[in-house]
């Protein structure tokens, strides 16, 4: 929004920083998908720690084993230099007695200095879920911030279906934040638990809290994704006072997520000016959000803001020839080196010739214009017969190389094999079953010719064996590539069981990662071609990609 002559109008005074506390290890672990083992869990630690984020919620103590392993391992496992662990928890249950009550014995035991207990603050969730009068329900906040602040501990006070509690009951929402606060609690975190709040109502509710708190302590926000305004709501609140912002390594989270950190840091602190990182440490949003989602064993949405492989890619052939022209800042609203990603180009049927250059360019091959040309011309046609270079940027540049003249001298195929077997009946132990694939492959090398055989669970893994067996040795470059994933995709579902399909394999040495693709009516025979570009562009990059 601008006003009439074009200024940004001014935001209310913003805090110059915020706390970022991170719940990845608890409420991202809530996502479907997501089991941690507790050494994943001191991984995913070490990773936030060297991100900088101020809090660490490691878990709930007291409900699982593995929670509480990790709280007896981290002390001595854990060297942080920049966040602190947290312990999660509740208040007393209803009718309870604070000294006697497990989870607040839980969390003293846990061995953290700094613990985070969650209350109900909607009247509705107190007299129909807790069964018990909204009194209580404020005793039980109340005592149960006294009880941790006299054990030593500093205590934040997750108020939660704060916004549906505000809106319904403003006067005891507003009760149970003062009955916290009163008795010491250090933060006050609204949390948006249904996550239908949207902007405009979380930035006002935050400032009449904020109006309401004067300053006696903190006040933070947790948002959840349901109506996807997570970011925003975070954005807000912080425009609204908030100064502790709790969230999740890539929105993980139950149902539809939590609050993306890896959104919501970026928009604060480059969007607004607000510090939530230590100085230097903003480049490591990409890094850390990729080593995450591999130790939640989860895909890295490419889509995602600032961090995500497309944050920053480019395939329309008016974009590609603007950037080739004025640099990123036509098409990309920052620098993306300043998150740690970088600027992509694709190549498509819908790019032109700049970013065939650009491209170019970006592998270190030498095209010339006729070049650029015909080959811009032979990518429209191969993907209208279901080739896609845009995910395969190994088997683009692989062909790029062949454009100027360049023949890889590896090896030469003469042949491949393959044989499938497919045992069953009465003749197999207990009646099992028994599926193999051997791979025979032919090649020469420097006007030699070897032979070998290979076995897998499929044709892809039989070849690959019986490639890396006639190679023999040869090239040391190949103990370290391995292929890591494996996507097949029917082109033209017209033709039934006679389609084309389009294979994209994944490799990596275990410092990079790259793709080659294959297409053919054969599903063999396309596996075969994005198996070949895979291990020749090892090749290629054996001495770059040591490490």
């Amino acid at each position: 929004m601008s006003t009439k002559n074009g200024s940004t109008p001014e935001l209310p005074l913003l805090p110059s920083s915020v706390e970022i506390f991170d719940t990845t290890l608890r409420d991202g672990a809530q996502f479907e998908g997501i089991s941690l083992t507790v050494d994943d869990k001191l991984r995913v630690a070490e990773q936030l720690d060297w991100l900088g984020v101020r809090w660490i919620e490691g878990g709930y103590p007291q409900a699982n084993p593995k929670d509480e392993e990790f709280f007896q391992r981290a002390p001595s496992e854990l060297k942080l230099t920049n966040a602190e662990l947290v312990a999660f928890g509740s208040t007393r249950r209803p009718a309870g007695k604070v000294d006697l009550d497990p989870t607040l014995a839980a969390l003293v035991g846990a061995g953290t200095s700094t613990v985070c207990i969650v209350g109900k603050s909607w009247d509705f969730h107190v007299t129909e879920a807790l069964r018990t009068t909204l009194d209580e329900g404020i005793a039980m906040v109340a005592e149960s911030v006294a009880f941790l602040k006299a054990e030593g501990l500093r205590v934040f006070f997750d108020a939660e279906h704060f916004f549906d509690g505000y809106k319904a009951n403003a006067e005891f929402a507003l009760r149970v934040l003062e009955a916290a606060m009163v008795n010491g609690a250090d933060c006050v975190v609204l949390c948006d638990t249904n996550g239908g709040s949207l902007p405009h109502e979380v930035q006002h509710i935050v400032s009449d809290v904020v109006s309401f708190v004067g300053g006696a302590t903190a006040v933070g926000i947790h948002t959840q994704n349901d109506s996807g305004c997570a970011v925003a709501n975070s954005v807000a609140a912080v425009v609204g006072g908030a100064t502790q912002v709790q969230g999740t390594v890539n929105g993980y989270g139950e149902r539809t997520g939590n609050a993306n950190l890896m959104t919501v840091i970026p928009d604060l602190t480059l969007k607004l000016g607000v510090a939530t990182l230590p100085e230097g440490h903003l480049d490591r949003l990409t890094v850390v959000s990729h080593r995450v989602a591999e130790l939640v064993n989860l895909p890295p949405h490419p889509a995602d803001p600032y961090v995500g492989a497309s944050a920053f890619a480019h395939k329309g052939g008016l974009h590609t020839s603007a950037l080739g022209r004025a640099g990123g800042a036509t098409y990309e609203h920052i620098d993306p080196s300043v998150v740690g990603n970088h600027t992509r180009v694709l190549v498509s049927d819908l790019g032109g010739r700049a970013g065939m250059a650009m491209k170019a360019d970006e592998f270190g091959v030498e095209l010339d214009d006729r070049s650029v040309a015909a080959l811009s011309e032979e990518l429209k046609q191969l993907e209208a017969e279901g080739w896609l270079f845009e995910s395969a940027d190994a088997s683009l540049e692989l062909r790029m190389r062949r454009a100027t003249g360049w023949v890889q001298d590896f090896f030469e195929v003469e042949e491949y094999r393959v044989s499938s077997f497919h045992r069953e009946g009465p003749a197999m132990p207990e009646g099992g079953l028994d599926v193999s694939t051997e791979a025979t492959v032919k090649l020469w090398i420097d006007g030699e010719r070897f032979s070998a055989v290979g076995e897998g669970n499929g044709p892809v893994n039989a070849l690959d064996a019986a490639v890396r067996r006639a190679l023999n040795g040869r090239f040391p470059a190949l103990e370290r590539i391995h292929l890591t994933d494996f996507k097949v995709r029917v082109v033209d579902g017209g033709a039934a069981t006679g389609a084309v399909v389009r294979v994209l394999i994944d490799s990596t040495n275990g410092d990079r990662v790259w793709t080659t693709v294959g297409v053919d009516s054969n599903v063999i025979e396309a596996s075969w071609q994005a198996l070949m570009d895979s291990i020749q562009f090892g090749l290629v990059h054996a001495d770059d990609l040591a490490g």
